[in-house]
This record gives structure tokens, C-alpha cells and sequence, in this order.
């Protein structure tokens, strides 16, 4: 139940808008000035609904005050001036009295639920040896996710997760599960695209013995064996569709048969299936059933791209390296500047799959303490690509100023400096190495030795 807390001198309208708020199950606490509000701490509030006219500090001086809880301005003054006033200091929305309910009910609604999915926090799993993890990224189309898992978990309805290659479809599978109320029952992971077409009804439904050629033995199916639990279904879009007319018989009814057997078997199971196809676009070819679509899409969760996560790339590259270095036993490794710009700039169409196997590629073949672009060996970027090879890695003949601590661990400045010096010193003097990089000759020399670069010594001429 969220907690709003009204702030407005006026005693009635204070409590009409307390009363009209309760009947909507909000939990409301009441202030008449600004004072008072900070007397009863605003930020621990979902929203503040404030006055913009109050005795003392106007309602606006809230706004810095009760950060984060956003701030809902209401003024009897509407006017444009005013309400661009209050948005422009950071107020979340506003409303003029006297206002409509149902209009104001709308908007507390509206940013309750903004609040909510912009601070959602990321799932914990736990993995098969039991190890807990929690999904990396803070971005809007992830928190968006966070949301989705947080508030269909508990439903126990059929979900059908959409994205590409790589981007974690089994991780949301594997939250759904463990946030549900079949937490306690087991999870069955099945890649639709991993078994042979000619077994993949025994696979999911079981068969009974002799029902075929080879099957020496009845076998229980990973439908049966999901009973009570989760059933996950990755690259649904590879089902035959034999199989899905059985699949669809299972959501419809929660029947199984096995291959080969006369008994119906009742079974209870949640059913996440996951694709990187377009499953309506299949169904108009006939390649997917159309029935069987919409069964799935009850609720559904699209995972974005990597290349869509731009402020996501370098937390969850720093999180993969991590565990690399533990797995390799490389500790204190760590990604240049211009490999994390390399990281950024990358399209990455495997996703977060392929990012974890160019960090893992980068951990072994590292020789110091630093992991370069070839390391990782990955593909030429778009961007880089376009760049002449003829110009230095930094886009500027003189290098940005380094920060002092990566200074001090060989970063940034120290690797460009060595790139740009071994790359340029056949066709360039001293004093031009010198001018180039912003530096004098003397500071060129002590990092040529403490770098250990040596200096090219020009050719002997030959003396008649």
C-alpha cells in the first residue's frame, strides 16, 4: 500500500483529499506547511501532494527536500507560468484546484507506478549449485523487466519472454520461477532447439515401452516431471508442430498422454516458453499455430538488446570480468581505457553471451595487468571501422587528461601515450613526439624509461 503525504494549510480541502485518497486504499499522513512535512520525514513517503502556496516556504522548496518521493505541485493560481515554475524545479507533475477526482486520481496513479518502475530493484537467483546472483543493469528498459518479473511472478500465468540470442532469457525464467509460489516445486529447462525433431514428443510428453522402435523401457516426459512446478520451454519457435498440438492440449486442459499409451495423465504445470523469432509472424506462414501463440502470450516480458543498454555495457562487463578472473585465477586484471571505449562502441549482436566469452578470450591471453582491444578479438566496430587508420586511437592529436588514479595503475594516458609513440616514432623526431602529445622532450624521455620504450636511434650514414 503506498504512503502519500498531503501537504496544504487549508484544513478542508486537507481532508477531503485525505478522504478521497483512503477510499483508494492509499496510506495518508497530513502537514500544513512545510515545516511539518520535514517533521515527519517526506522522503520515506511513496508522494508528496503539496500546495504551492503555503505559510512560510512555499510547497516548491519540497521538491530538493524529499528527494527521491517526487513531488505533486497543486495551486489554486493555474497558470502556465506556475505550473512551468514547479516542473522546472524538479516537481513530478501538477494539478489545479479546484481539481477533478477521477483527474487526480489518475495522475497519483500514473506516477506511483513511474516511481515504482524506475526503482525496481533487480531479482536475486540462485543457480543449480546453488549459488545466488542478482541480474545486472539499471537502465529504463531493464527496470521495465524488474517490474514485469516483480508483479507477474506471483500470478501464475503463462509468459513468453522475447529477445535476442544472449540476452538472458533463461535468467528471467529462472526469477519468474523462484519468485512464484511453485518456488519449492522444480524448474525443467528445455532448448526446444537442442533435440532431434524425431524426439522431441517422447522428450516433453514420455512414451510407454515398445511404443516405438527403441523404446526399451517407459519413460517419464519433462512435462510430467515439471508437475507442480515450472515448465520452461527455450526457442519455442523450433517446436514442431505435432508437438505444439500436444503442448496446446496441455495448456488447455492439463492433460498428457504419453507416446504410445491410452491413459490421460492430469498434470499441473506453469508453462514460460522463450523465443528470438517473431511467433506471429511464423503463425502466418504456418510454421507456428496461432492458437497455441496466444495461449503463450498471456503476459508478456521483451528483454532488450545489449547495444540498447549503453549504460548497462561497462557495469556488466566489470561484473563478467570479475568472474573470469576468479575462474582463471588472474586476479587484479584489469580493462584499458581503450578497451572499455572498444566495449561501448561494439555492437554486440551475441549480447551479454558474447561480451562474457570476449572477457573470458581477453583474461587468458592478457600478458600484464591490463586487457587491450586485441585481446578480446573481437570484430571491427561500425564506428571504429569508420575511423582512418591512419589516425591515433584518441580522436585528438593531444591526449585528454588522464585521472589521477588511473595514472597511477598504467591507465588511459600511459597506454595511449605507448600506442602513440611506438606507432609514430619512424616518421616523426623527438621534438615533434613531443609537440604531438603536449609534453616536453625531457617528460617524453623519463616516460620512454619508465615505460621501457626504446628510443629509435636513426640509421648510420655511410662516410666516403
Amino acid at each position: 500500500m503506498s504512503r502519500i503525504l498531503i501537504v496544504e494549510d487549508e484544513a478542508i480541502i486537507r481532508t477531503a483529499l485525505r478522504r478521497l485518497l483512503e477510499r483508494h486504499d492509499y496510506r495518508v499522513s497530513e502537514a500544513g506547511s512545510v515545516d511539518d512535512a520535514l517533521a515527519l520525514e517526506p522522503n520515506g513517503f511513496d508522494l508528496v501532494i503539496s500546495d504551492l502556496r503555503l505559510p512560510g516556504e512555499p510547497g516548491t522548496e519540497l521538491i530538493a527536500k524529499s528527494a527521491p518521493t517526487p513531488v505533486l505541485i497543486m495551486t489554486s493560481y493555474a497558470s502556465m507560468r506556475s505550473a512551468v515554475d514547479a516542473l522546472k524545479q524538479g516537481a513530478v507533475d501538477y494539478v489545479a484546484k479546484p481539481f477533478d477526482h477521477d483527474e487526480l486520481l489518475e495522475t497519483v496513479a500514473r506516477v506511483l507506478h513511474q516511481q515504482a518502475a524506475r526503482h525496481s530493484q533487480p531479482p536475486d537467483i540462485t543457480d543449480d549449485a546453488g549459488a545466488r546472483h542478482q541480474m545486472i543493469g539499471e537502465c529504463p528498459a531493464m527496470q521495465a523487466v524488474y517490474t514485469r518479473i516483480r508483479k507477474t511472478a506471483p500470478a501464475d500465468v503463462t509468459v513468453l519472454i522475447q529477445g535476442e540470442s544472449g540476452t538472458g532469457k533463461e535468467l528471467v525464467a529462472r526469477a519468474l520461477h523462484q519468485q512464484s509460489r511453485r518456488t519449492h516445486a522444480p524448474l525443467i529447462c528445455v532448448n526446444c532447439a537442442a533435440i532431434p525433431e524425431t524426439l522431441i514428443e517422447s522428450e516433453l510428453f514420455g512414451h510407454e515401452k515398445g511404443a516405438f522402435t527403441g523404446a526399451s523401457a517407459t519413460r517419464t516426459g519433462l512435462v510430467e516431471a515439471a508437475d507442480g512446478g515450472t515448465l520452461f520451454l527455450d526457442e519455442i519457435g523450433e517446436l514442431p508442430l505435432d508437438a505444439q498440438a500436444r503442448l496446446l492440449r496441455v495448456l488447455q486442459e492439463g492433460e498428457i498422454r504419453r507416446i504410445g499409451s491410452v491413459e490421460t495423465r492430469h498434470v499441473d504445470v506453469r508453462l514460460i516458453a522463450a523465443t528470438h523469432r517473431d511467433l506471429r509472424a511464423l503463425s502466418k506462414t504456418g510454421e507456428f499455430r496461432l492458437d497455441l501463440y496466444y495461449r503463450l502470450n498471456v503476459m508478456q516480458i521483451d528483454l532488450p538488446p545489449l547495444r540498447d543498454r549503453e549504460d548497462d555495457i561497462l557495469m556488466i562487463a566489470d561484473v563478467l570480468l570479475d568472474k573470469a578472473c576468479r575462474r582463471h585465477e588472474r586476479s587484479g586484471l584489469r580493462l584499458s581505457r581503450a578497451t572499455r571505449q572498444e566495449i561501448r562502441q561494439y555492437p554486440w549482436p551475441g549480447n551479454v553471451r558474447e561480451l562474457e566469452n570476449a572477457l573470458e578470450r581477453g583474461v587468458i591471453l592478457a600478458e600484464g595487468h591490463l586487457i587491450h582491444p586485441d585481446d578480446l578479438g573481437l570484430t571491427p566496430s561500425p564506428a571504429s571501422a569508420a575511423r582512418s587508420p591512419a589516425e591515433p586511437s584518441l580522436r585528438s592529436a593531444e591526449p585528454a587528461p588522464a585521472d589521477p588514479a588511473e595514472d597511477d595503475d598504467d591507465l588511459s594516458l600511459e597506454d595511449y601515450f605507448q600506442h602513440f609513440v611506438l606507432e609514430h616514432q619512424d616518421h616523426m623526431s623527438e621534438t615533434e613526439l613531443a609537440q604531438k602529445l603536449g609534453i616536453s622532450r625531457k617528460c617524453l624521455w623519463e616516460r620512454r624509461q619508465r615505460l621501457g620504450i626504446p628510443r629509435k636511434k636513426p640509421a648510420r650514414r655511410n662516410v666516403s
